[in-house]
């Protein structure tokens, strides 16, 4: 039996609205294009924006992942990180998580450590997908490319966490201007403290790995504000930690330095702050001179190997 004008077209409609639907998969083939670009991470069935920067003297440099701030603006922080990846010879790769998939729980409070304050499944946490995106790229450019870390605001949140809980094998992270961190305490809760975590979470194999990740607090010497405008997170919890941000991170990175000494561990964090006083910006953070230090430290080479 034939189908009527009317059908055919609704059934032509319905076709074409699921194909609009499908993410853009085959730009995910061949290298990462030189200058801005963009592709579709698959993320096993859940996709994800990332935009790109390729510089064009761009040889076998590290890959940088830029973690955006609470306004969910990944394409505005790959603009900005284009001059960290034009003067340090880096490919930029900045993943989107929209607020209608990734609630801050899932984001940069929790990371999908937890779920309405419950415990997830590891295979259900967000940083499963920078890992999936650095083997991404690592295909694409055929080579196990070494990776970073750096994020600002909530970005700086998810960066710190992800060093905490699955460092996987970034060679460093940068966390900038995080508005609240993990206290090693369980008099706080999480994700402001170690209490509600289960002792596997919070563990002295736990705490010490993370003393001992590369990790650089960024501070703009500006970012003293309690502004709304900006995110300033003025809960209990963050408030316990500092009046500001930048008090909370020198408290963080001190109290975490004070558990190292106690108990003998290494700790390789380092705190490096704009000498202009930069306050809650992160575009002048990453035109910052001392992006560089943060990123690499004496690393001369710019850790090119694996």
């Amino acid at each position: 039996m034939s189908l009527t004008r009317t059908a055919r077209g609704a059934a032509l409609r319905a076709v074409l609205l699921m194909v609009a639907a499908l993410p853009a998969f085959a730009e995910t083939t061949g290298k990462i294009s030189t200058g801005p670009g963009h592709f579709v991470l698959a993320n096993e069935g859940e996709p994800i924006d990332v935009f790109t920067y390729k510089p064009p003297t761009y040889e076998k440099g590290p890959i940088l992942v830029v973690i955006h701030g609470s306004d969910r603006d990944a394409e505005d922080y790959r603009n900005d990180a284009i001059s960290i990846a034009e003067r340090l010879e880096v490919i930029v790769v900045a993943p989107l998580f929209d607020r209608e998939r990734f609630s801050d729980e899932r984001y940069k409070r929790g990371c999908g450590v937890t779920k309405d304050g419950k415990l997830q499944p590891k295979d259900k946490w967000t940083f499963n997908v920078i890992v999936r995106l650095v083997a991404k790229v690592r295909e694409m450019e055929g080579s196990k490319l070494a990776y970073y870390m750096i994020g600002h605001s909530g970005g700086g949140q998810f960066v710190a966490k992800m060093a905490m809980f699955m460092p996987d094998e970034a060679k460093g992270f940068v966390a900038a201007n995080a508005g609240s961190n993990v206290f090693p305490t369980r008099e706080l809760k999480f994700p402001y403290g170690l209490g509600g975590l289960p002792e596997e979470l919070h563990s002295d194999e736990i705490l010490r790995r993370f003393c001992a990740q590369p990790l650089t607090l960024f501070l703009g010497t500006g970012d003293v504000h309690q502004l709304e405008s900006d995110s300033f997170d003025f809960s209990p919890g963050a408030m316990a930690q500092g009046p500001t941000r930048l008090e909370r991170n020198h408290n963080f990175f001190n109290e975490m330095k004070k558990m190292a000494s106690q108990h003998g561990w290494p700790f390789a964090w380092q705190i490096v702050e704009t000498r202009e006083g930069v306050a809650h910006d992160g575009a002048r953070m990453f035109h910052a001179p001392e992006v560089e230090k943060a990123l690499f430290g004496n690393c001369k080479d710019r850790c090119r190997t694996p």
